[in-house]
């Protein structure tokens, strides 16, 4: 990890998902990534990317969290992923200025395309969000009960993906995005995670968005006005 010199900001965004962690920097546009899981911590996501990064040169970081955060600071454990992130310091570990936001809120930022927009992000887990005329809104639909006393990411998460085959997935995430639709209703949806592609033929008004659009929006926390909007609203 080489330290960037100049004042142009070189941002390296991490996009730390349930099965694996991907990073880019603005610069070089290059993506790299490496396994997660569920014994991950914090400390040894840090230590890892800084190994794979050590030829990259950056001096600000965004990092993409699945979980709660507000006003920076990471509030709840992980659930598809080790312990620890409660509390722990990424600009500490990094020595670079660090903004962390919900994953699925820096994936809706590279989605957004204005008005009001709810993202869905179908991963591991399920991730969401709103932007509503450029005022970001992080979400934690995923543990919301749903059905027979279960939530809506045991339906549409990677698990109910593999327990009850594609067929059935698809039509639960089409009612999902029903009622989401319904219930707050947004402009349009933009679907993102490494499932989105599964979903089949999508209902109107629903869009699928390229997963490096958590990239771009881990860029985009860096500019001027937007990364107070951010720390302010997550």
């Amino acid at each position: 990890m080489k330290k960037a010199v100049g004042k142009k900001r070189v941002i390296l965004a991490i996009d730390i998902g349930g099965s694996h962690v991907k990073v880019m920097t603005n610069q070089k546009q290059i993506k790299r990534e490496c396994v997660s899981g569920s014994r991950l911590s914090p400390k040894a996501m840090v230590a890892t990317v800084k190994s794979f990064t050590k030829d990259w040169s950056f001096n600000a970081v965004s990092i993409g969290y699945p979980g709660t955060v507000v006003h920076n600071r990471i509030l709840t454990e992980p659930h598809n992923l080790g312990k620890g992130w409660v509390g722990f310091s990424f600009q500490k570990a990094f020595k670079y200025p660090t903004i962390v936001v919900n994953d699925a809120l820096m994936q809706a930022v590279g989605s957004y395309k204005g008005g009001r927009m709810l993202f869905l992000g179908l991963g591991t887990g399920l991730g969401s969000a709103m932007i509503v005329d450029g005022i970001l809104e992080p979400m934690e639909l995923a543990h919301l009960p749903y059905r027979k006393g279960k939530t809506y990411e045991h339906f549409v998460g990677e698990a109910g993906l593999k327990r009850n085959g594609k067929a059935h997935w698809r039509r639960q995430v089409k009612d999902v995005i029903k009622q989401l639709i319904a219930a707050l209703e947004p402009d349009y949806v933009v679907l993102g995670g490494g499932n989105a592609d599964k979903v089949g033929r999508l209902p109107k008004h629903v869009f699928l968005g390229g997963n490096e659009n958590a990239f771009k929006g881990g860029f985009l926390l860096w500019e001027k006005g937007l990364t107070k909007r951010a720390l302010s609203a997550t």
